[in-house]
């Protein structure tokens, strides 16, 4: 086992360029994890990784070394986990999703999963940032929007529109715009958590429409622009997940509705591995199934002209 240990805190600090970062995913001292890979290299006599104040790389040995052991280590994973799913799934799950949609949607999800698995454990963690999912030790993330490439596996859960909405208020003051390009002349609420803030898209007729806006109040979050917008200070546009209950209330009025809102998507990702554990497996499947055919979040507030057409839209 010692061997086993030294192996799997070399192939940690390979991935993770950092002895800091590899023992906190390891969840031991940064001490043991260099006193591991150097009692590795003493036994193989060859150096394995090349040392510097800033950063960690491996010398051509141990890139070569790790290509092997990475073998052996899923092996060895697969062999656990094939005792382990005798029982069902087990251990802890480690999962990252953004802050907005974990509060108002995924909660009910976890605990209805905890419930229905009392032998996973789990961390959950809120934050609108990317997280490295090998680095920082997840097994699971929950992801909106366009996915760049990568090297993780993606499952796609459930579409999202992006809704462009007002409070009555405002639009009693300044009338609603009849067409994106009327934007222009609106004060917008802007959300810095999107890729292209000031950057709208609609569509009409397949033909896509972006539209540059401007406003004055700029916020990191979808729930402070919807916030304000319900103060009457401005249009904001904000996934439909988060504006429902606002839309369902009355509180704020849905803009635009003869063009098609851009349609994005909730996807789980997980690194990619030649056997999936069975905890992350249930789980994503759960979540499938939990937010599979129309979302919750979207009954109860009327039907747009575009809802007919939601079929053909891009979902992402």
């Amino acid at each position: 086992m010692d061997r086993l240990d030294e192996i799997s805190a070399f192939a940690a600090v390979a991935d993770a360029r950092s002895f800091t970062q590899a023992a906190r995913r390891l969840g031991v001292s940064g001490a043991q994890v260099s006193k591991l890979v150097a009692r590795l290299e003493d036994r193989l006599g060859a150096r394995l990784l090349n040392r510097t104040t800033r950063d960690v790389s491996l010398t051509d040995t141990g890139r070569a070394y790790l290509e092997r052991a990475r073998v052996l280590l899923e092996d060895f994973e697969t062999l656990e986990d094939s005792v382990r799913e005798e029982s069902g799934p087990s251990g802890l799950l480690r999962i990252s999703a953004p802050v907005s949609f974990g509060s108002k949607q995924l909660d009910p999800a976890l605990l209805d999963f905890a419930a229905a698995y009392p032998s996973v454990s789990l961390e959950v963690f809120y934050a609108d940032r990317m997280v490295n999912l090998v680095d920082e030790g997840f097994d699971v993330a929950i992801r909106i929007g366009r996915l760049p490439d990568s090297s993780l596996i993606a499952r796609r859960l459930a579409p999202v529109t992006m809704i462009a909405c007002a409070s009555p208020a405002y639009l009693q003051k300044h009338g609603a715009p009849q067409s994106p390009s009327d934007l222009a002349a609106h004060e917008a609420i802007i959300d810095l958590n999107t890729a292209e803030p000031n950057l709208w898209s609609f569509a009409q007729e397949g033909e896509c429409m972006d539209v540059r806006v401007h406003g004055r109040l700029r916020f990191a979050g979808a729930e402070s622009c919807l916030a304000a917008a319900e103060r009457g200070l401005g249009v904001a546009r904000s996934p439909d997940f988060i504006a429902a209950d606002r839309l369902r209330e009355g509180r704020l009025t849905p803009l635009l509705c003869g063009f098609e809102p851009e349609v994005i998507a909730v996807h789980a990702v997980y690194p990619h591995s030649r056997h999936l554990a069975a905890k992350v497996r249930v789980f994503v499947d759960f979540l499938a199934e939990r937010f599979a055919g129309e979302p919750e979040w979207r009954k109860g507030w009327g039907e747009p002209p575009w809802a007919a057409r939601r079929g053909a839209l891009p979902v992402g």
